[in-house]
């Protein structure tokens, strides 16, 4: 089952949502084939240090973040993903490698990559490596207020 904080707190804000039920995959990317999903839609969520601070990148599948732009856009010098004991204490409730892509759930400012604005819907993974959930952009726009870059390497 998806997290409950995430599932209770698109309920609270009466957004729609559907969540779809795939075999095991240890990757957005992975997700995304196994659930039939396209992989510009389906998004996955770097959780980032910048100057000691956390930041959730999220972007495309599959993509990869560049860490210069990056640290462009936020006017910090140094930039690093966080690693598996930091994954473990910020999102508690979830398995590692499976953050949805809303940090404000957990205090967490968001970078959403502009690409995936361009899309319709967008596809995450909710917690785990067994479910996704789909969600018009235009919501999670309103419900996350990420600050919107191009941070993927081209």
């Amino acid at each position: 089952m998806a997290v409950q904080r995430l599932l209770d707190f698109l309920n609270q804000n009466h957004t729609y949502y559907s969540t779809m039920k795939h075999e095991a995959a240890y990757s957005a990317l992975k997700a995304a084939k196994t659930a039939k999903v396209p992989s510009k839609e389906m998004v996955k969520s770097v959780l980032l240090v910048l100057d000691g601070s956390y930041t959730l990148a999220v972007l495309p599948s599959s993509s990869k973040i560049d860490f210069k732009k990056v640290k462009e856009i936020t006017g910090t010098h140094n930039a690093s993903l966080a690693d598996e004991e930091e994954l473990e204490s910020i999102f508690p409730d979830c398995t590692t490698g499976a953050i949805p892509p809303l940090g404000n759930l957990y205090h967490i400012p968001v970078i959403s990559d502009s690409m995936i604005t361009a899309q319709r819907d967008i596809f995450f993974e909710a917690g785990n490596h067994r479910e996704i959930m789909k969600m018009h952009i235009d919501d999670y726009l309103k419900l996350t207020h990420p600050k919107i870059a191009a941070i993927h390497r081209s």
